[in-house]
């Protein structure tokens, strides 16, 4: 796992190329099928080009779109391994409704449907790493199909300017701040994707729970959890929030956020406040789900874990084969 972050950035120099491509439709909205890892990219890709007509679906089935709706959609199912359960379940789907389809995948079942009914698709490079690190592999292959060039450009610039070491201290000293905590990540709406991936680096990486929500909606609800009482002391004070600030947000969220932190802090609730880099785009997103990797890394090594495995996914998946249900 240490050496997947080291050279992260050297996925951004992946140059995708597009097998079938004279099948790609010229679509001006996607929907991009994955579970985990798989569907990670898409959402990353939703705050840096929020004009994008781009939904995300990840369940099994297809998403509950009017029939007619989908004759403006690219459907792209994108699955590292090839052989997942729910993502295989939605391109069978999508090709008995006739939709326009194309994949990416690592290779694996996925690419042999691909091949078999002459759909466009993207192979990625298998370097043997988990989903949740390939982000650079599959962010290249979907802006390829969504033929969005320049933020092929922007991201292939991340291959020379983006240095993953740089952030490595950072996350070593914020996961020994975490030692003994659960964390939960709080966002914007619109950087709840980022949230989403620092919870399940920790999840999948350090191997503890961890947990996200956006403001303004936590406003409403969750913070109430933390208006404890002499009983629930002992809960609250096992959580840390980390609270990723970002300049572009709303005023008001802000303040949201701002307010919060005190309010947090004066009730024995250690909270890490984190400020994205303003407007440099792709780079803020990646260099924030760096200090993510890292940190998850060191707290892994802290609890004497493995951090690269996710031997409790692969145990669900063999027992659901012993229940008779094929999860390949």
């Amino acid at each position: 796992m240490y050496e997947a972050i080291k050279n992260f950035s050297a996925q951004f120099l992946f140059e995708p190329k597009i097998e079938n491509e004279t099948e790609l439709p010229a679509a001006t909205h996607f929907v991009v099928a994955g579970m985990g890892g798989s569907h990670l990219a898409a959402d990353l890709i939703n705050i840096r080009i929020p004009e994008l007509k781009l939904a995300v679906h990840h369940d099994y089935g297809l998403p509950l779109f009017d029939k007619d709706a989908y004759k403006e959609n690219l459907f792209i199912a994108s699955s590292y391994s090839g052989n997942t359960e729910e993502t295989l379940d939605s391109y069978e789907k999508a090709r008995a409704q006739e939709y326009a389809v194309a994949a990416i995948s690592t290779g694996g079942k996925l690419l042999d449907y691909a091949r078999r009914d002459r759909v466009p698709f993207i192979q990625l490079p298998d370097t043997g790493i988990q989903p949740r690190a390939a982000l650079g592999f599959s962010t290249r292959a979907l802006l390829k199909l969504f033929r969005e060039d320049s933020a092929l450009h922007e991201t292939r610039s991340l291959g020379e300017h983006l240095k993953p070491e740089e952030f490595e201290e950072q996350g070593k000293a914020l996961a020994e701040r975490l030692r003994g905590k659960i964390p939960l990540i709080y966002t914007s709406r619109r950087n709840a994707p980022l949230g989403y991936a620092w919870k399940i680096k920790f999840n999948e990486t350090a191997k503890i729970p961890a947990f996200c929500n956006n403001f303004p909606e936590l406003s409403h609800n969750e913070m109430t959890g933390f208006d404890r009482a002499a009983s629930t002391r002992d809960l609250s004070e096992r959580m840390c929030v980390i609270m990723l600030k970002d300049a572009r947000d709303g005023e008001r969220v802000q303040k949201r956020m701002d307010i919060t932190a005190t309010m947090l802090r004066e009730r024995g609730v250690s909270v890490e406040a984190l400020t994205l880099k303003e407007g440099i785009g792709f780079y803020t997103i990646f260099s924030t789900l760096l200090i993510a990797d890292w940190t998850s890394y060191y707290t892994a090594l802290y609890y004497g874990v493995e951090p690269e495995e996710v031997p409790m996914v692969e145990e669900l998946k063999k027992r659901i084969t012993l229940h008779g249900t094929d999860t390949n």
